[in-house]
This record gives structure tokens, C-alpha cells and sequence, in this order.
């Protein structure tokens, strides 16, 4: 019974440290993955406020020259 439960004590810390590694490393992963995540978002934010600053001047422009063509009709 003795040799038994040293067999299993001796082939029980290299597993637990095999286990405790690999989720170590899943969570190094994950948190990698999640800042890659909120860097992508940053930039699609910043892509959507561009376009949509690009959007405003555009309608701006042609209203302008919308108006320009109603004087120039009148």
C-alpha cells in the first residue's frame, strides 16, 4: 500500500506541474487575444470616425454647390 501511494505521489507533481503549465500558457494566449481584440476595435473606431468626418465634408460640399447652381439659376 505504501509503494503504491509513493508511485502515485512521485508521477503526481510532474502531471500537476504539465497541467498547471498548459493553462498558464492558455492564459497567456487568451490574454493576448484579447488585447489584439481591443487594438482592432480601436482602429475600427478611429476608421469610423474618419469616414465619418469624410461623409459630413462631402455633404457640406455639395450643399455648397448646390447653392452655388440655385444663384447662378436665379
Amino acid at each position: 500500500m505504501t509503494g503504491t501511494v509513493t508511485v502515485i505521489m512521485i508521477f503526481s507533481i510532474p502531471l500537476v506541474a504539465i497541467i498547471t503549465d498548459h493553462f498558464q500558457k492558455q492564459t497567456k494566449m487568451k490574454h493576448k487575444m484579447i488585447k489584439d481584440q481591443l487594438e482592432l476595435e480601436k482602429l475600427k473606431h478611429q476608421n469610423f470616425l474618419i469616414e465619418t468626418e469624410k461623409m459630413r465634408l462631402e455633404l457640406e460640399q455639395m450643399v455648397s454647390e448646390d447653392k452655388l447652381e440655385q444663384k447662378k439659376i436665379l
